[in-house]
């Protein structure tokens, strides 16, 4: 890796770089392989916490292998470093998969990451919009697209998969984010700050439930500020013809002050890898992550949607060999569409 990569990466410099061989020697030196994920403030970085601290715990002592979890842009800037090889692993919305599996997309220009492969699905992603609620008339997503020409928003930071998803969506429901709204740029703790200190009139933030930001948003300012549901005409149309986006409730009780369920939607989030990174190194990752669910969903409650029957569901990108040798040993049918050519 040459001085020109990324300052924050610098602490894993070590270990990067270096083919996972020998993985149940004990002669074999440490091997840590990165592991992009998001802003602090959402759900990628702390399932991404989680997942590296149980590869320490779980193959480290005994195979020499592990994940160091780091912050990044989301899912735009985690493919680029996935590309470059920056990082190894990276957590990615499943529209950002799709937009790298087919070269589509903010990806058009690089084409297909033919080097790129999945692992897992993790959990959904839900979107969640937030505005004053002064501007609140039908409590839908049609609250925001009526900003248009005079609303600041806070919709992710650049080329960041947050912002990236917020141009598809809403340019499906007939906004152009870029030259409709005045945009701020920023992870999801500073878009909610920026919102309880009337500096923006709303904001995207999309991640599991419940989303740290937002649960110290809503204990801040209570009622002061709305989160807007999706109708089914508006989440068909939203999607367009993707079949990403479906029906998502989050619970009351979900939030500080929330007292009903609120019907908004999600996509899919998946755990991404180079082609390159060893079979057996991606292999005993898959299996203990299925084997200490309980570890996850003690972290975070978003991982709680995981279980080995959803694996497969969704996945935009082919498999990582050693995923389809666990998941064959487990017993799962694997579609075509998922064994890499």
């Amino acid at each position: 890796m040459n001085s020109k990569k990324n300052s924050r990466l610098k602490p894993f410099l070590l270990t990067l770089g270096l083919t996972v061989s020998g993985l149940g020697t004990a002669e074999a030196a440490d091997q840590s392989h990165l592991l992009a994920t998001a802003s602090t403030g959402g759900t990628y970085y702390p399932v991404g916490v989680a997942i590296a601290t149980l590869s320490k715990v779980k193959l480290q002592p005994t195979h020499k292998v592990s994940l160091s979890a780091i912050n990044s842009a989301g899912s735009g800037e985690n493919i680029k470093l996935l590309r470059d090889n920056e990082v190894q692993f990276a957590i990615l919305q499943g529209l950002y998969g799709s937009y790298a599996n087919k070269g589509t997309g903010p990806l058009e220009k690089e084409g297909p990451q033919k080097n790129l492969r999945s692992i897992t699905m993790l959990w959904q992603n839900v979107e969640q919009f937030v505005v004053k609620s002064e501007h609140v008339k039908t409590g839908t997503i049609e609250d925001m697209l009526a900003l248009k020409g005079a609303g600041k928003l806070a919709l992710g930071k650049k080329n960041s998969g947050t912002i990236g998803s917020n141009r598809k969506l809403l340019g499906n429901l007939g906004a152009d984010i870029d030259n409709d709204f005045e945009l701020v740029y920023g992870g999801y703790g500073p878009s909610a700050a920026a919102l309880q200190n009337g500096q923006v009139d709303g904001i995207s933030t999309p991640a599991g439930t419940p989303t740290g930001a937002l649960t110290k948003l809503f204990a801040s300012v209570g009622d002061d500020v709305t989160m807007l549901e999706y109708t089914d005409e508006q989440m068909l149309k939203a999607d367009g013809d993707l079949n990403l986006w479906t029906r998502f409730v989050i619970p009351k009780g979900t939030y500080p002050g929330q007292s009903e369920d609120i019907k908004t939607i999600a996509q899919p989030n998946f755990l991404a890898v180079r082609d390159d990174v060893d079979e057996e190194f991606v292999y005993l990752l898959t299996k203990t992550l299925y084997e200490n669910l309980p570890f996850l969903q003690a972290i975070h409650k978003a991982t709680k949607a995981m279980s080995i029957d959803k694996a497969l569901a969704g996945l935009p990108l082919p498999l990582h060999p050693g995923a389809v040798r666990y998941y064959k040993e487990v017993g799962l049918q694997i579609p075509d569409n998922l064994i890499a050519n």
